[in-house]
Parts: C-alpha cells; structure tokens; sequence
C-alpha cells in the first residue's frame, strides 16, 4: 500500500526508530508467494533500509531478534524491515476453506515440524525446565482460567459509553496503567462520535 511506502521513506529520511513488521505466512491470501511477488526475500525490499529475517513460529528467535532491532532503531540508526517468517493452519477468512490453494499435507507437515507450542514445550523439557506432566498440569490450569474468563465476559453486563474512554491515552509507560481522557472518540460518522462533553466540537 502506498502510505506503507510513504512513511518508510520519510522514517528512513528522518531516522525514526520505526520498526515496519511483515508477517509473512506464505500466502498473499490464496495466493503463494511465489505467484505474486518478484521478490519473496520481503526483508530486503526496504531499499536503504536494512532488514532482518526471523522465524516468527520460534519464541526465542523472536524474543533476542526483536532486542536486536529495538537496539538498533533506539540507537538513532534509523528503521528497519523484520520479516516474520509464519505460517496459518487455517484459511484467510471465513470464506476461505485454505486448501483450495495448498493440500492438507502441507499443513499436516508444518503443524509437526514448526508448530511454535510444541517447539517451546519441547525445548522446555529438553532443557530440564519441566517435565511433561508439569506442562500438562499448567495446560490445565490456562484451560480452566480461560474458561472463567469467558464466562465471566458472557455474564458481564454490557459496558457503558464512558468506558469508551478508558485505557486510550497512557499517561505513563511504567505499567501502571494510568491513562487520561481524551476530548472525544470519533467514529466514521462524525456526528455519531462520543465526545466525553456530550458535545459536538
């Protein structure tokens, strides 16, 4: 898209500390890469701008990549290009069955061989972090406590129009979870837009 363009080359003109994160899963929605692109390295279509590769399904790989990059732009060199190499086990949407374009093989393989949760659990274990029966019991436990979580949502009652409000605008960035009010929220109808005054500006 053209503002993707735009605002990578005035990051690159000015050196904002701007990351630009392309998740790439293969597919252009129905499409492979290889059918729509000229260039299927996208971490190198930045031009001046550097980029990196990384394996987004691999929690470590990401975790030191992205204190890389977040070094790199916070060190004044300007933005940078990550290409986060994944993968979607299911359709693009609703209306897409997802293997129209690709077999269940495919899918099969790449749930055994780069599922990201497997590969933690596994390298937990390997590690000697845990057992199996220790990951299971904490399994267990995030089942239980979204359940809870969901239920308690469905028996919520409806939130009020103030609660619009809430959690916009940080006024730290400490983890407190302070944030101020701003003046309005504004929806694509301009007269239907929430003003914390109840009026229109």
């Amino acid at each position: 898209q053209g503002q993707i363009w735009e605002s990578a080359n005035m990051a690159a003109l000015w050196k904002l500390p701007t990351i630009f994160c392309i998740e790439n899963n293969h597919y252009g929605m129905g499409t492979s890469i290889d059918r729509h692109s000229s260039i299927t390295d996208y971490y190198k279509m930045g031009n001046s701008i550097p980029g990196i590769r990384i394996d987004g399904m691999n929690v470590l790989a990401v975790t030191e990549g992205m204190r890389f990059v977040k070094d790199y732009c916070g060190s004044g060199n300007g933005p940078m290009y990550v290409e986060m190499m994944t993968y979607r086990y299911h359709g693009h949407s609703m209306s897409d069955p997802g293997t129209t374009y690709r077999n269940r093989e495919e899918i099969a393989f790449t749930r055994s061989t780069r599922d990201p949760l497997e590969f933690i659990k596994k390298t937990l274990i390997e590690a000697g972090f845990c057992d199996k029966e220790e990951l299971k019991g904490v399994e267990k436990g995030i089942r239980k406590f979204v359940q809870e979580e969901v239920m308690k949502a469905k028996e919520s009652p409806k939130p009020s129009m103030d609660s619009l409000m809430e959690h916009v605008l940080a006024t730290d960035i400490d983890g407190s979870g302070k944030s101020e009010y701003p003046p309005h929220i504004r929806l694509p109808d301009y007269a239907k837009s929430y003003f914390a005054n109840g009026k229109i500006e």
